[in-house]
C-alpha cells in the first residue's frame, strides 16, 4: 500500500547533507583562533564523551549563520519537497542550541532536533530517536555518510547526498527505496592547485634578486637560489591554507574569498589541516640541502611573522602593511642567505618603500570593494571606508619614494662598479614611475584586483615595462654596443 507522501517527514541530516561542511571542525577552529591554548583541553573533554565534547567547544564560540557553506542543491530539493506541504526536520549531530540557529536563517524547517550533553545525535542514537518520533519506515532521511546506514534501514526512503558509489551500494542493501542528490564532480588536483595558490610562487622570484643584482650568475649559486625558491613556495602555500582555514567566516562574507575551495566546502577542513602540514614539512625539508642554516632561520622567521600576521597582525591598522612589505623584503633576505651573496642596502630600502605601497594597494581596492556594497569597513580587518582619502596618499607617495631611493642608487658608486654604462639606469627609474603611477592610476579606478603582484603577472603592459627594463640592464651592462 502506498503512503501519502504529505505524511511522511523528510528528516535532514546537517554536516556533509545540508552543509558542504563539518560544524564540529568549523568550531574547533573558530575556538583556537580565539584561544590556542584550549587545544590542550581537548583530549579531556573528549574523554567525557562526543556529546560532552561538542557541547565545551560550541559554548565558548559565536557563529553566523548566513557564512555557512549550504548545498545549494539541497536547499533546491528540500523546498521542492516543502511545497508538497510535507514536514521538513532538521535532526543533526550538532549540539541543539546551534541547530535551531540555523534552523532560524534558513526559515525550512518545521522542527529541529540535535545533540545534549548526554546524548550525541547519531548514527544509532539519530536512528532510536526518529523511529521513537515517527516510527520505523514511517519517515524519509537525508544523509551523506556511512553513519547514516542505520538511520537509512529504518527509513522510508533513503535520501543520499553523495557520489561515492561504494556509499550508494551499501545503502542498497539496507533500503531498496533510494534517492540520490547528485553533487557537481570537482577536479580534486585542480582544487589543491587553486587552494594552495600556485599563482603566488610568483612573489618568491624575489628570491633570485640578490645573485642577479650582483652580477653572480653562476650555476651553483642559482640552484641554492632555486632551492630557497621551493622551500619558500611551500612554505607560503602552508601558510595559504592554514591562513584560510582561521579566516573561514570573513572569507565566505568577502565577495572574492568566498570561492576560495575550503571556504566554499570543495576541500574538507581535516583534508586542509593534512595539506597544511604536508607543504610545511616539505618546504621546510629542503632547506636541508643547502649549505649553511642562515637561511633556515630566515625560513623560520618567515614563518612566524606570517602566522603572528594570520592570527593577530592583518587586524592592525598600519601594522598590517608594514608586515606585508617586511614578507616581500624577506624574501630577498633568504635569497642572499641561501647563497652568501651580500644584500645591497639599496635593494633593501627599495622593496621595503615599493612593497609597502603595493600592500597599501592590496588593502584600498578591497576599501573600493566594500564602498560599492555600501559597507563601512573590511571584516578581519582595522579598516574603515572612510579611510580611502588617506591610502589613497600615503600608497602613491610611499612607491615615488621607493623611485627617488632608485634614483639615488643610480647615482652611487656601487652602480658605477657594476655598470659601464650607468646612464641608461635613469630610464628605467622612469619606467618605475609610470608604472607605479599606473598601478594606483588603476586602483583608483576599481580596475586593481585585491593582489597587485598577481595582477602585475597578467598585466601585458608590467610584462612590456619588465622586458625593456631587462634590455636596459643589459644595455647598461655593456653588453650590447
Amino acid at each position: 500500500m502506498n503512503k501519502d507522501i504529505k505524511n511522511i517527514p523528510l528528516c535532514v541530516d546537517l554536516d556533509g547533507t545540508l552543509l558542504n561542511s563539518d560544524m564540529l571542525f568549523e568550531s574547533v577552529l573558530i575556538m583556537l583562533k580565539n584561544n590556542p591554548f584550549l587545544l590542550f583541553l581537548l583530549p579531556f573533554w573528549l574523554l567525557k564523551g562526543k556529546a560532552k565534547l561538542k557541547n565545551n567547544i560550541f559554548s565558548r564560540i559565536e557563529f553566523n549563520a548566513s557564512a555557512l557553506p549550504y548545498r545549494k542543491e539541497v536547499i533546491s530539493y528540500i523546498k521542492q519537497e516543502k511545497t508538497k506541504g510535507r514536514e521538513i526536520i532538521l535532526v543533526t549531530a550538532t549540539p541543539q542550541f546551534v541547530a535551531e540557529k540555523i534552523s532560524e536563517y534558513l526559515g525550512l524547517f518545521d522542527m529541529v532536533y540535535g545533540s545534549d550533553e548526554n546524548v550525541n545525535l547519531k548514527a544509532d542514537n539519530k536512528k532510536v530517536k526518529l523511529i521513537e518520533l515517527y516510527g520505523e519506515k514511517s519517515f524519509d532521511y537525508m544523509g551523506d555518510t556511512y553513519a547514516d546506514l542505520p538511520v537509512w534501514n529504518a527509513a522510508n526512503k533513503a535520501i543520499i547526498v553523495s557520489n561515492d558509489k561504494n556509499l550508494i551500494r551499501k545503502t542498497e542493501k539496507v533500503n531498496k527505496n533510494i534517492d540520490k542528490i547528485k553533487l557537481k564532480k570537482k577536479n580534486k588536483l585542480k582544487v589543491i592547485i587553486k587552494e594552495i595558490r600556485v599563482y603566488q610562487w610568483v612573489k618568491n622570484i624575489l628570491i633570485f634578486l640578490p645573485v642577479l643584482m650582483a652580477h653572480k650568475l653562476e650555476m651553483q649559486l642559482i640552484i641554492q637560489s632555486l632551492i630557497a625558491f621551493i622551500a619558500f613556495s611551500f612554505t607560503a602555500s602552508s601558510v595559504y591554507v592554514t591562513n584560510d582555514l582561521l579566516d573561514l567566516e570573513s572569507d565566505r562574507l568577502h565577495p572574492r574569498k568566498k570561492n576560495r575551495p575550503i571556504a566554499a566546502g570543495l576541500l574538507s577542513i581535516p583534508f586542509s589541516i593534512i595539506l597544511a602540514i604536508g607543504l610545511f614539512i616539505v618546504g621546510f625539508g629542503v632547506t636541508f640541502l643547502l649549505p649553511n642554516y642562515n637561511f633556515l632561520l630566515v625560513l623560520i622567521s618567515y614563518y612566524i611573522i606570517t602566522t603572528l600576521y594570520s592570527l593577530k597582525f592583518k587586524k592592525v591598522v598600519i601594522v598590517d602593511i608594514l608586515t606585508l612589505s617586511l614578507l616581500y623584503t624577506i624574501r630577498i633576505i633568504a635569497g642572499g642567505s641561501a647563497t652568501g651573496v651580500e644584500i645591497s642596502p639599496w635593494l633593501l630600502a627599495f622593496s621595503m618603500f615599493l612593497f609597502l605601497s603595493l600592500a597599501i594597494v592590496k588593502r584600498y581596492t578591497e576599501l573600493i570593494v566594500m564602498r560599492e556594497q555600501n559597507k563601512s569597513n573590511i571584516r578581519g580587518r582595522g579598516y574603515e571606508v572612510n579611510d580611502i582619502e588617506l591610502l589613497n596618499s600615503i600608497g602613491p607617495a610611499s612607491g615615488y619614494i621607493a623611485v627617488l631611493v632608485f634614483a639615488l642608487y643610480v647615482n652611487s658608486e656601487q652602480v658605477v662598479k657594476l655598470y659601464n654604462e650607468p646612464m641608461y639606469m635613469w630610464v628605467i627609474a622612469v619606467l618605475f614611475l609610470y608604472w607605479i603611477t599606473r598601478v594606483w592610476f588603476l586602483a583608483h579606478r576599481g580596475q586593481m584586483t585585491d593582489d597587485p603582484i598577481v595582477f602585475t603577472v597578467k598585466d601585458k603592459v608590467s610584462w612590456g615595462i619588465g622586458l625593456l627594463i631587462g634590455f636596459l640592464v643589459i644595455m647598461a651592462k655593456g653588453l650590447i654596443i
